[in-house]
């Protein structure tokens, strides 16, 4: 009894995690109503607590396939409450994350569930584990962009549909990031399990430096930056959401500054 007792508490979703989904809540229904006298404010705090609901569904994806695929032991470990302080590094799974937003509006590939991959068997089983984080972004874009690929905006508030805009750019680029076939992200993680013992040797040196790498190739090489920006917005061209939203989303989302400008708001 003990035992089951245990697992069930293994797998309960933790307050913690109830708690940054209220925020969500309230603060989207303050985006909505228009309830707020500060809009920026409320848009902060949504994006934000949905953004960090997105980390967390990502880690948690990544757990929940590796439990199908074997590794019992990521329940034991609390990775199955999506309690974000769970994770092995909460500084680079949430904290870095959120920072990244608030500074230069870009999703910054969190995670950091510890897997034990010996427990899983089959090379399938690996790459799938690997890829279900970022698909977990992939669909929280699907989702956030919903109102835009069923033209159903008509009734959606300014603010609200800015809100969205922004966070779908932010799991677009997640979602980017991550599948990159860069030693040390969930992209190369999928393909690792196909590659010779040799070859996985060489690059399992560099992947403490791989997100690093691709983050100064965004800054410090111009070509490399525009062309990672033009797929990213073509994927929300694609998904009805165009770069105005985007760019007068972040606008607004970084309140602190000024704001009054937004075309969309003051008319």
């Amino acid at each position: 009894m003990s035992t089951v007792t245990s697992r069930r508490s293994d797998r309960r979703i933790s307050p913690v995690f109830l708690g940054i989904v209220a925020v969500m809540a309230v603060s989207g229904w303050a985006v909505w109503t228009g309830y707020a006298n500060k809009p920026g404010f409320a848009v902060f705090l949504f994006v934000t607590s949905a953004w960090v609901v997105s980390l967390c569904l990502h880690e948690y994806a990544h757990a929940r396939t590796a439990l199908h695929g074997g590794d019992i032991s990521v329940g034991a470990k609390g990775y199955l409450t999506l309690n974000p302080l769970k994770y092995t590094h909460a500084m680079l799974s949430i904290v870095l994350p959120v920072i990244f937003v608030i500074m230069g509006g870009i999703g910054l590939p969190g995670g950091a569930v510890f897997i034990e991959r010996g427990r899983i068997r089959g090379r399938w089983k690996h790459s799938l584990v690997s890829a279900a984080g970022p698909l977990t972004n992939v669909l929280f874009a699907v989702v956030c962009t919903a109102p835009f690929w069923l033209h159903a905006l008509d009734g959606v508030p300014t603010e609200f549909r800015l809100a969205l805009a922004f966070l779908a750019l932010l799991q677009v680029t997640a979602a980017i990031l991550n599948f990159l076939p860069v030693p040390g992200l969930d992209g190369y993680g999928v393909i690792e399990p196909w590659l010779s013992p040799g070859l996985r040797r060489q690059f399992e040196a560099i992947a403490p430096f791989g997100l690093l790498a691709v983050f100064a190739c965004l800054w410090l090489l111009p070509p490399v930056n525009h062309a990672f920006f033009d797929a990213i917005h073509s994927v929300l061209r694609a998904l009805g959401v165009s770069e105005y939203d985007t760019y007068w989303g972040q606008r607004l989302y970084r309140f602190w500054e000024h704001t009054s400008d937004i075309p969309s708001l003051t008319g």
